[in-house]
């Protein structure tokens, strides 16, 4: 059994997973759950029974709640509203929390926003991905570009204004595509918030395979690269805070339950695979949604793993969620000489209150720069 993890201080964020989909996007690695008709009654039960086996003593009191997937907006209004109703029941939702709901174009309709914002629904992340309907097809979107533009009016329409949409940069060369025309897309749009992610090839998605057997071939460290600072420059110049690697939001608009993450709040996390972390370990669920259902109904515990953290882990932690954000990393004496480097190579700034920043260029070397850090910080 996997252990459940104990919230010593009030859990102000939770996550809940909402696993169902239309059909899987090429590059999806999620735990999803394709569906021609979303068992909703089956699913909820199973939430309420996870919740009840596991969560029945935790005091949440939150400040932020994220219903990501999956595809939660798959379960209409009212699904959605039954979904909040049942978080109403077993935490306290405080008046200004942010209250996220990711959502595909094809699923915003006027009805639907009216529901979802009854629910309390006040942010909506929207899986856009591209504007060039040849992209959304080889990725296997189930919407297309004119929908996507529909969905952010609707939005609007409906009284969502805190709104972000989701961009995907570096498709395969064979993959006819204008990065810059998504960019202009969206900065015309004038939305709060973007998000922009690197097409990474996983091997047990369609694209693995596809690459595997060089049908496709990703593309290189230079396109991506490229189009990772033309997102940045074009973003920032737009008027964003470019304020952690992946994200950009206008200011006062920042993600609130990704920053908790970012800042190693504990958190809950529901559904499955489902994480959640309670500032020392870290569980997470079985990711396939019926043997998740088959425990949690019954209030067994649907787990996966658990492990507590190192203080090794903690420190490697520590300074790579601090590098991914404007937040930066406080720098003791010694730091600051290794640092020089990277502020030399035009990737950082150090403050002068010793902080360091990366810039652009530096995040795109997030992952060495944290590891030589944490190196020295560790000796």
């Amino acid at each position: 059994m996997t252990p459940t993890l104990s919230f010593e201080v009030r859990a102000e964020h939770l996550y809940i997973h909402v696993p169902f989909c239309a059909r899987r996007c090429v590059y999806c690695d999620f735990s999803i759950a394709v569906r021609p008709q979303v068992p909703t009654d089956e699913y909820l039960a199973a939430l309420e029974g996870e919740w009840a086996g596991r969560h029945a003593e935790t005091d949440f009191d939150l400040d932020t709640l994220y219903f990501g997937g999956g595809t939660p907006s798959k379960l209409g209004g009212e699904g959605v509203l039954r979904l909040m109703d049942l978080v109403q029941m077993r935490a306290h939702v405080r008046p200004d929390a942010e209250v996220t709901l990711e959502a595909n174009p094809e699923d915003v309709t006027a009805d639907s926003v009216r529901a979802w914002r009854r629910a309390g629904i006040n942010r909506v992340s929207l899986g856009v991905q591209s504007f060039h309907d040849s992209v959304l097809s080889w990725m296997h979107r189930t919407h297309d570009s004119e929908s996507a533009l529909r969905a952010v009016q609707v939005l609007r329409d409906g009284d969502i204004a805190n709104l972000s949409i989701d961009l995907i940069f570096a498709a395969p060369a064979n993959v006819t595509r204008e990065w810059r025309r998504d960019l202009d897309a969206a900065t015309s749009l004038q939305l709060p918030h973007v998000s922009v992610y690197g097409l990474t090839v996983e091997p047990h998605t369609p694209l693995g395979r596809w690459v595997a057997r060089s049908d496709v071939s990703e593309a290189t460290e230079d396109i991506f690269e490229r189009e990772y600072l033309a997102a940045h420059s074009a973003l920032t110049a737009a008027g964003f805070d470019h304020y952690e690697v992946s994200n950009y939001g206008r200011p006062g608009q920042h993600s609130r339950h990704n920053w908790a993450y970012w800042k190693r709040r504990p958190y809950g996390g529901l559904g499955p695979s489902a994480h959640e972390f309670d500032g020392a370990s870290r569980r997470w669920n079985v990711a396939p949604y019926a043997a998740w259902a088959s425990s949690a109904t019954t209030q067994r515990d649907p787990g996966a793993g658990c492990e507590r953290l190192t203080a090794e882990q903690h420190m490697a932690e520590s300074v790579y969620l601090a590098l991914r954000t404007t937040a930066g990393l406080a720098l003791d004496a010694g730091e600051r000489d290794a640092a020089g480097r990277y502020v030399e190579a035009g990737w950082a700034d150090v403050s002068r209150d010793g902080v360091l920043h990366l810039r652009g260029e530096g995040w795109l070397r997030l992952d060495a720069i944290a590891s030589a850090l944490t190196l020295l910080r560790s000796r």
